[in-house]
């Protein structure tokens, strides 16, 4: 049995993280803390056999924490890490790690220092069908990549879903980013899962519907990574739908996921054969950090890959605010 510390609840994966573990028979939160009483009223409902405590000491004093699972503020994250990485437990972090990039990589020191186990919720690794592309630019399936396309949209502006308890979500200066930073840092950790170091990168970001002041909603990238492979990256909350979200393009193969459906096309047309074969998923995110905290094996993103991601982030917006290219 795993014990879990949550050390800050405001954030939006919170509940879900909890019903994960409600799913899980070995797994259960001891422990939360948020120095906003309101969230932590609300994750009571979610998981109502944990203690309140009244501060991160306290939290992981209570007897029965393994691990901690952090989802504060972004902001909140470099302060609450130096404070649980002596504990040596495996730690948790909602994604981005860091609130910007020299954050993330002081996040990096912190716990590579301690070798604390870590992850992050990048739980898009563990769809099979990326899996199965994966393995396809790794056995060089692809002869020549010419194009690359990620998208990871939804119509969270849209419908208001951070009007309330999620507004700091849209306030870059709680959050580090807005709509493109949010949902663009899993594809972009596809990407660069996929592809390796970026050498060079430009972006658009916009403020979209402008419903939340100052945050900006939408987004486009340009990356261009080392090997040469160019990719493109949408990312935002003001889509109706979203319904090619990733594509190779080489001279021997062509890969999409359309409504979560792999599609390949070789020079000889349509592939007809077994597309299930080899799309398995697999744990990924804070399923991983669950199996590896119960005993398990999972692929777990490593802590420096994670501050890399925030980086090559950053190094985004700072090409749209001054609508150049920016070399990493």
């Amino acid at each position: 049995m795993a014990g879990l510390a949550f050390i800050g609840v405001a954030h939006i994966h919170t509940r879900g993280f909890m019903s994960r573990v409600g799913e899980h028979p070995d797994v259960t939160v001891v422990s939360m803390f948020d120095d906003d009483a309101h969230y932590t009223e609300k994750a009571l409902e979610w998981a109502p056999e944990a203690v309140v405590a009244a501060s991160v000491d306290a939290a992981l004093a209570v007897p029965g924490v393994d691990a901690i699972v952090v989802c504060t503020q972004t902001l909140k994250h470099k302060d609450v890490i130096a404070q649980v990485v002596a504990t040596g437990q495996p730690i948790f972090i909602e994604k981005p790690i860091g609130f910007a990039a020299d954050d993330a990589l002081e996040i990096a020191d912190l716990v590579e220092a301690t070798g604390n186990i870590f992850q992050t919720g990048y739980f898009m690794r563990g769809i099979g069908e990326l899996r199965k592309i994966k393995s396809l630019v790794d056995a060089g399936a692809f002869g020549q990549i010419t194009r690359v396309r990620a998208s990871n949209c939804h119509r969270g502006a849209l419908g208001g879903w951070f009007d309330g308890d999620m507004r700091w979500m849209a306030d870059p200066k709680q959050s580090g980013v807005g709509g493109f930073g949010d949902l663009g840092t899993h594809m972009l950790d596809i990407l660069i899962w996929m592809f390796g170091d970026v050498e060079r990168v430009t972006g658009r970001i916009g403020l979209g519907t402008a419903r939340y002041e100052g945050c900006d909603e939408t987004g486009e990238a340009i990356l261009v990574f080392k090997n040469g492979v160019v990719a493109t990256l949408a990312a935002g909350w003001d889509d109706i739908t979203d319904p090619q979200t990733y594509m190779v393009s080489g001279t021997q193969l062509h890969a999409s996921v359309v409504q979560g459906k792999l599609r390949l096309t070789t020079l000889d047309g349509p592939y007809e054969g077994e597309l299930e074969e080899g799309c398995e998923s697999a744990p990924a995110g804070f399923d991983a950090f669950l199996a590896v905290c119960t005993g398990g094996d999972a692929d777990l993103v490593g802590v420096r890959e994670a501050a890399y991601r925030n980086s090559v982030m950053q190094a985004v917006y700072e090409s749209a605010a001054n609508s150049t290219w920016i070399l990493l």
